[in-house]
C-alpha cells in the first residue's frame, strides 16, 4: 500500500493506494463522516477487490488529513472527491473502468458525484438512508433522492438493524441486507459475498 497526499479546492486530501498486478478495473472508496479508511468494511471490500484483480484507492477526506473529526460541509466533501478521482483517473487508474463508493457518508458523496465522475457503478456501504430522532424531533428528511439521482448499478449492503434504515431496491439497485447494524461487523462473510458477486459483473459491462 502506498499513500499519496493530492491538492483539491477544498484542502489536501489523501489516497491510499492498493495495487495489483495487471488490474482489470479500479475501485475508488471514501470513509464514514466519523472514521477514516480504517474502518473493518472498508479494509474487507478492499481486500475483495485485490483478489479479484481490481486495484483500490481508499480516499481521505482534507478534513481527516488535516486532522479533524468534524465532517466538512457537503459541498465541501463533494468538490474534494471529485478532485481526487480526476487525479487518480488522469494518473494511476488511467484507462481502467472503475467504480466509486464508500462507507455511510462516503457512499452519498459517491452518489451524488457518480454522474460526473463517469463511473461504472457505485458501492455504498451502510447508506445512511434518514438519521434517527433525537431529543424528541421529528426524523429528518431521507436522502433516497442521492440514490434515485444514480444512473449506473448501484449495490448497497446495509445492516438488518441499521438505525439509519433500510434503502428500498430499485432499478439497477441492488440491496443485500446483511445480520448487523451500521458498522456492518456482525457478518463480514455476508458482505463479502456480496461484494464478490456485484463488482465484477458492473466492471465486465463497462
Amino acid at each position: 500500500m502506498t499513500a499519496v497526499e493530492i491538492p483539491t479546492p477544498r484542502g489536501r486530501a489523501a489516497a491510499h493506494l492498493h495495487r495489483c498486478a495487471d488490474p482489470v478495473g479500479a475501485l475508488i472508496l471514501g470513509h464514514g463522516a466519523g472514521g477514516g479508511v480504517a474502518a473493518p468494511d472498508l479494509l474487507a471490500v478492499t481486500q475483495v477487490a485485490i483478489s479479484l484483480g481490481v486495484g483500490v484507492a481508499l480516499v481521505e477526506q482534507p478534513y481527516r488529513v488535516a486532522g479533524r473529526r468534524s465532517p466538512a460541509p457537503a459541498h465541501h466533501l463533494d468538490d474534494a472527491w471529485t478532485a481526487v478521482v480526476e487525479h487518480l483517473l488522469d494518473d494511476v487508474l488511467s484507462g481502467l473502468p472503475f467504480v466509486v463508493g464508500g462507507r455511510s457518508s462516503g457512499a452519498r458523496v459517491a452518489c451524488r458525484t457518480a454522474a460526473a465522475s463517469g463511473a461504472c457503478g457505485v458501492l455504498c456501504l451502510a447508506f445512511p438512508l434518514q438519521p434517527p430522532a433525537r431529543g424528541g424531533k421529528d426524523r429528518a428528511a431521507d436522502r433516497l433522492p442521492e440514490l434515485q439521482a444514480v444512473s449506473v448499478p448501484v449495490l448497497i449492503v446495509q445492516g438488518e438493524s441499521d438505525p439509519f434504515g433500510m434503502p428500498p431496491a430499485g432499478p439497477g439497485r441492488e440491496v443485500v441486507a446483511v445480520r448487523g447494524n451500521h458498522s456492518l461487523r456482525s457478518d463480514r462473510p455476508a458482505l463479502v459475498d456480496a461484494v464478490t458477486g456485484w463488482l465484477p459483473r458492473v466492471l465486465d459491462g463497462a
